[in-house]
């Protein structure tokens, strides 16, 4: 007869999305997630991409801001027609903690300026075609900010998360079958963040990075996982039964009275034999109470004079170096020094700097034939004249500079 109880096979069919007759049937669809799944990757992907975005300026030395990312579910052809063509594609593979592999896909000309700002250029030699230097250092600014993101999603997820080094190539993104070890995922649904990342006034643009729906959804399992464990945790703390208060004793209502120490015969055993104090009325010190709070312990004498004298100190002979000493110089003759040879100097203004070009000639402060000037370490040490040694400049010391 049915008593209405469900069996615990027929709990754990209903808790994992089966009917109790044993045929899946899934209540969310496999090709999408759901707005809590959404809403938590997108979490962590602005977490991890913030880390990132400190790591970037580091390597341009420029102000690097990556707003809040924004998450959806596409097909690659969606892909086509909303994004530059063609783009730089960086595959990142996770080798510990998750298993699967994340891609970004970045402008082309977001490529060349980020890899003419990390080679010391000011982001204005964007010429030409991305080539194996432009991937190259793409890589390894991807390396980095994906290093560092990982780096975050360990501490978040309360676990070791590592990648493997990435791989850049350029891309035509309006066919993906051209493409070279063409991830698996990207043939079916899977999961696209758009961040829009702007490097100073250079650049203004979105980056793209793609998770497949299975590494989504581990993400998402695992952070939630350590959401609960945390809140567990806080709870538990909260939660702890409270430490019962001492009983408090009452004082008795009794009136103080000025204590006066006993005459004692202090040549014989004295036999302090007094009666404690009610509770609540501290210890007794020797016979004698505590001194009220904020005064020094008694000195010697219970109050008598006290003698202050400044302390005496030994003086200090400084010891006497023999102008013959030898002196231990061999520690530091390794240290390198630069050594600099100043032609001469001049003022400009700045319309003349500006009017600087190929063929300019500016005139300084020395006159032709005069000795010119050797600094070491920026300091002002010799004179000397210019030589041609074989096909390379150098200078006769004619001039020490005490």
């Amino acid at each position: 007869m049915d008593s209405g109880i469900l069996s615990q096979d027929e709990i754990n069919a209903l808790l994992s999305g089966m009917d109790i007759s044993g045929n899946d049937t899934p209540d969310t669809d496999v090709d999408s997630l759901t707005d809590i799944e959404i809403d938590a990757i997108g979490e962590v992907a602005n977490i991890s991409m913030g880390t990132s975005a400190t790591t970037l300026y580091s390597l341009v030395n420029r102000r690097v801001d990556i707003t809040t990312p924004s998450v959806s579910i596409v097909r690659w052809d969606e892909l086509v027609g909303i994004y530059e063509n063609p783009c730089v594609f960086v595959q990142i593979k996770y080798t510990k903690g998750l298993d699967g592999s994340n891609i970004l896909i970045l402008k082309e000309e977001d490529v060349k300026i980020i890899t003419d700002l990390m080679m010391g250029g000011d982001g204005s030699n964007t010429s030409g075609e991305v080539g194996e230097l432009h991937l190259s250092a793409i890589s390894e600014a991807m390396n980095q900010m994906m290093g560092s993101s990982a780096t975050s999603l360990s501490s978040m997820l309360n676990k070791t998360i590592d990648i493997s080094p990435p791989s850049a190539s350029l891309i035509d993104i309006n066919d993906l079958n051209k493409m070279e070890d063409i991830p698996s995922f990207l043939k079916d649904r899977f999961v696209k963040i758009s961040f829009r990342i702007q490097i100073g006034d250079l650049i203004d643009s979105t980056i793209l990075q793609l998770y497949p729906l299975d590494l989504a959804r581990d993400l998402y399992h695992v952070f939630m996982d350590t959401q609960q464990a945390s809140t567990s945790a806080m709870g538990e703390v909260v939660k702890e039964e409270p430490v019962a208060p001492a009983p408090q004793i009452p004082m008795p209502n009794v009136e103080p009275t000025p204590f006066t120490p006993p005459q004692m015969d202090m040549s014989q055993n004295m036999n302090m034999n007094y009666q404690m104090p009610p509770t609540g009325y501290g210890m007794p010190n020797m016979g004698y109470g505590m001194p009220p709070a904020g005064y020094g312990m008694p000195t010697q004498g219970f109050g008598g004079n006290v003698n202050v004298s400044p302390a005496q100190f030994q003086t200090f002979n400084q010891p006497t170096i023999s102008a013959n000493s030898p002196e231990n110089i061999n520690l530091i003759m390794d240290v390198p020094l630069e050594v600099t040879v100043e032609l001469g100097r001049t003022k400009k203004s700045i319309a003349d700097i500006l009017d600087f070009a190929p063929g300019t000639i500016i005139e300084l402060d020395k006159v032709a034939g005069e000795p010119i000037d050797v600094l070491v370490n920026g300091k002002f040490v010799a004179r000397g004249e210019v030589v041609v040694i074989e096909e390379s400049f150098g200078i006769r010391v004619t001039e020490i500079i005490n």
